[in-house]
């Protein structure tokens, strides 16, 4: 019942409750979910299932072999860059994330050099993002505002290499807003714990243009919708 509470709270006011509910601001939702190496590692349990179900779909929804390196945004567990480097065996992929998630990263899946998934501690929001042909944000953006979306798609725009492209992966709503019930819980949870929201495909076609890019290409999936732009 409390989650219809803070539901309806969430429709009256517009605002996050996760102050509310856990006593801190939807800023610090990573400081709180990140607090100790335990915390972390549950995470990753989470996002390794829903990767083990999901990650090839979305990485196969386009051919993204001719990118040979590849940044994943925000890939905590490294789940989703374990799946990329196994369909496109070409390819190098950086993980950028938090010091102590990649930390957790290391000892969770045993990274080594060999592996090609090099491991970036670091803040994405505030910290330099390096030079790469192609950049995930696979469940990120939903976390954040507008403004802090657009933020990061001109960094990597910035950066990108001509050719390459940003890959985008989040569920999405249809564009009168209505969605089936796994979206609808999904985007109350995103409400209630987060700053961001989840958003139509053309709220993120918006900001890729806004930022610079172009040949925006969407393919739909069974949870999660894959969004394809290039510079």
């Amino acid at each position: 019942m409390e989650i219809i509470y803070f539901g309806i709270k969430i429709c009256r006011n517009g605002k996050p409750q996760i102050l509310s509910i856990y006593g801190i601001s939807s800023k610090e939702v990573f400081g709180a979910l990140y607090r100790s190496e335990e915390n972390i590692e549950v995470f990753f349990r989470y996002m390794n299932e829903a990767w083990s179900l999901h990650g090839r779909e979305v990485l196969t929804a386009f051919d993204l072999s001719e990118f040979e390196f590849i940044y994943d945004i925000g890939g905590s567990c490294g789940a989703l860059s374990k799946e990329l480097i196994a369909i496109y065996p070409n390819c190098a992929v950086t993980l950028f994330d938090l010091p102590e998630v990649v930390e957790t990263s290391k000892k969770f899946h045993g990274f080594s050099e060999a592996s090609r998934i090099t491991l970036h501690g670091g803040d994405f929001l505030k910290d330099p993002i390096p030079e790469a042909d192609l950049y995930i944000f696979a469940r990120i953006l939903f976390t954040w505002n507008d403004e802090k979306c657009l933020q990061l798609l001109n960094k990597v725009f910035n950066v990108c290499k001509p050719g390459g492209g940003v890959l985008i992966v989040e569920p999405t709503l249809d564009k009168d807003k209505t969605l089936p019930f796994p979206i609808a819980m999904y985007s109350l949870l995103v409400l209630l714990n987060t700053e961001g929201k989840v958003r139509t495909p053309s709220e993120y076609h918006s900001f890729l243009s806004t930022a610079g890019f172009k040949d925006i290409q969407l393919k739909k999936g069974n949870l999660f919708d894959v969004i394809l732009a290039r510079k």
